[in-house]
C-alpha cells in the first residue's frame, strides 16, 4: 500500500493516556513510512511529538467556546491532502467532523475515532461513535458504547486496548531493594523493612487516595508494618486536597508512614521498589493503564473490581481483583497478596507493539476498496 497520511486531533499535548496514544501512533506511523499529522493546542509534549518525525499544526481544537468551531474552515485545507482524520476527543471530533461534511464526498477523507473513556452519554459525547470505524481501548468501553447508543452497528467496534513497552517497565525478580533504598532515601517516610504499597494517580479524590490511607491503617492496625507512597497526589492548585488527605492520614496515626509526592516519570523504578501496587480510582476507569505497567515489572495489582481496571485484574491477576468500596475484603486481600505474591504472568500479552500494530491495520482495512 502506498504511504498514508493520518491527521491526529486532540485538544492539547500536556499529559495523559490519550496524549500518550496519540505519540505512540504517530511514532508507529512514521516508522512505517506513513506522513503523520497531529493538530492541537500544543503543550510539554510537543517536542517528544516531533522528536517521532511526526508534524504538528497548532490549532486550539479543544476550548469548550462556539468559535471553536470556526477551526473547520482551517481543517478543511488541512484534509485536502489527508487520507485518514483519526479524532481521539469530542469537541475536536466535531470541528473534524464539520470539516469533513463540507468536503466533496470523493475525495473526504476516512473518519476513525477512538473512545478513550466512560463518557456520560450525550448528543456531544455522540460523535465519537460517528467514525467510520470506533476504536474502544476496552471491552468495557465496548460496553458502555454499546449500552448507550444501542443503535449502533456493533461491526464497526474495534477493542485495541493500550500496551505497554516491556523495555521500558522491565522483568525483575521480587522487590528491587535498590531502588526502595534510593526513593526512601528522597521520601525518609518510605525508609523501612515493611512493604512499600504504590499508588500512582493525580491529586484528585477519583483516585481514591483516602481509600489507599484507610488500607495503611487498616494493615498497620493488623501488625503489618506497612509504608503508602501516592506520587502525584501533590499537584498544582490542589493544596485543600493534600491538606484533606494529611489530615486523615493523621487522625489515622499513618502520617509518619505516608510520602505524598509530585509525580515522577521514573515509574518503572517505583514499581520496582514497590510490594503492592493500588489502582483505587473511586470512578470506573476505561483502562487502567498503571495495572499493565506494574505488572509487566512483576509487582502485584490490588484494585476495585469495576471498569477497565476490573476487566484487567480479571484477566491477568484475579486475586487482586475487590468489589467497589469493600474496605475489610481490600485490607483482607492485600495482607494475602503480601504474604503470598502472585507468580507473574510469562509474558505481557497487552504490548505497545500490538496496539501499534493493530491501530495501523485498522488504518489499512478502511483504505481497501469494499
Amino acid at each position: 500500500m502506498r504511504p498514508l497520511c493520518v491527521v491526529q486531533l486532540l485538544p492539547a499535548l500536556e499529559s495523559g493516556g490519550v496524549e500518550r496514544t496519540t505519540l505512540e501512533i504517530a511514532a508507529a506511523l512514521v516508522a512505517a513510512g506513513h506522513r503523520s499529522v497531529v493538530v492541537s493546542a500544543g503543550g510539554r509534549l510537543l517536542p517528544q511529538l516531533l522528536a517521532t518525525g511526526a508534524e504538528h499544526i497548532a490549532l486550539d481544537i479543544g476550548r469548550k467556546s462556539p468559535l471553536t468551531l470556526r477551526h473547520a474552515r482551517t481543517l478543511r485545507a488541512v484534509f485536502a491532502q489527508t487520507d485518514i482524520v483519526h479524532a481521539r476527543s469530542r469537541l475536536p471530533a466535531w470541528v473534524g467532523w464539520l470539516a469533513l461534511r463540507g468536503m466533496p464526498a470523493a475525495t473526504r477523507p476516512h473518519f476513525i475515532t477512538t473512545v478513550h473513556g466512560l463518557n456520560s452519554p450525550s448528543r456531544y459525547s455522540a460523535i465519537l461513535t460517528r467514525g467510520e470505524r470506533v476504536i474502544c481501548v476496552s471491552e468495557s468501553v465496548r460496553c458502555h458504547v454499546l449500552r448507550h447508543y444501542p443503535q449502533l452497528d456493533s461491526g464497526k467496534l474495534a477493542v485495541i486496548p493500550r500496551g505497554v513497552d516491556p523495555a521500558a517497565f522491565p522483568r525483575r525478580a521480587g522487590v528491587d531493594r535498590g531502588a526502595r533504598a534510593a526513593w526512601a532515601q528522597r521520601h525518609p517516610a518510605l525508609a523501612g523493612e515493611g512493604p512499600l504499597l504504590l499508588l500512582p494517580g493525580r491529586g484528585t479524590r477519583l483516585k481514591g487516595h483516602a481509600d489507599a490511607i484507610a488500607l495503611l491503617a487498616a494493615l498497620r492496625q493488623a501488625g503489618c508494618d506497612a509504608r503508602l507512597w501516592l506520587p502525584g497526589a501533590v499537584q498544582s492548585g490542589r493544596t485543600r486536597y493534600l491538606a484533606e488527605l494529611e489530615a486523615q492520614a493523621g487522625a489515622l496515626g499513618v502520617r509518619q508512614a505516608l510520602a505524598l509526592t509530585e509525580p515522577t516519570a521514573a515509574m518503572a523504578s517505583a514499581y520496582a521498589a514497590a510490594d503492592l501496587v493500588l489502582q483505587l480510582s473511586r470512578k470506573p476507569e476505561a483502562f487502567g493503564r498503571t495495572v499493565i505497567e506494574a505488572l509487566c515489572v512483576g509487582c502485584p495489582v490490588l484494585g476495585w473490581a469495576h471498569g477497565g481496571v476490573g476487566e484487567l485484574l480479571e484477566r491477568m491477576q484475579p486475586q487482586g481483583a475487590v468489589a467497589p468500596f469493600d474496605a475489610s475484603e481490600l485490607a483482607r486481600r492485600a495482607l494475602e497478596l503480601l504474604d503470598n505474591p502472585p507468580a507473574p504472568a510469562a509474558t505481557m500479552p497487552l504490548t505497545l507493539k500490538a496496539m501499534q500494530e493493530a491501530t495501523l491495520a485498522l488504518y489499512r482495512s478502511v483504505m481497501e476498496p469494499a
